[in-house]
């Protein structure tokens, strides 16, 4: 099997934090919903403490092994660009994890390249909180 095209990866910042964070509570996970309260901020959560809805998106893994979802509605907004989450100074209004670290994180993106749309046009859609857990 071939590694899927790259969809989201993290600043050297936002690794760190996510680091110490995973130090503190253990495994994490990430998700995009551009609802309410920061709607376009990455929220970070210990991992299993937020129900992933049955169409939000998978799209990858970051900082080893936390799964970045992605609401259905967003995704729609986002499938052809390649985000990055970074970290800067100031505090969120919502949930996340990072919010007593004095800091939040921040969804930055760029458009796929043609390459990149080419590759993630052959592969297989990516997986939805509906299917199994691998």
């Amino acid at each position: 099997m071939t590694a899927r095209t790259a969809r989201v990866e993290l600043t050297g910042a936002a690794e760190d934090l996510v680091r110490r964070l995973v130090a503190q509570h253990g495994p994490l996970m990430f998700h995009q919903s551009g609802g309410c309260c920061d709607g376009s901020a990455p929220m970070c959560y210990p991992r299993g403490e937020f129900r992933v809805g049955g169409s939000d998106v998978l799209l990858g893994r970051v900082a080893g092994d936390a799964p970045f979802w992605m609401s259905a509605d967003q995704y729609v907004y986002w499938r052809h660009t390649h985000l990055i989450v970074d970290v800067v100074p100031g505090r969120g209004s919502g949930f996340s994890l990072e919010a007593p670290e004095g800091v939040r994180f921040l969804l930055r993106s760029r458009v796929l390249t043609d390459e990149e749309w080419r590759r993630v046009e052959a592969e297989p859609p990516l997986p939805t909180g509906a299917d199994p857990p691998d």
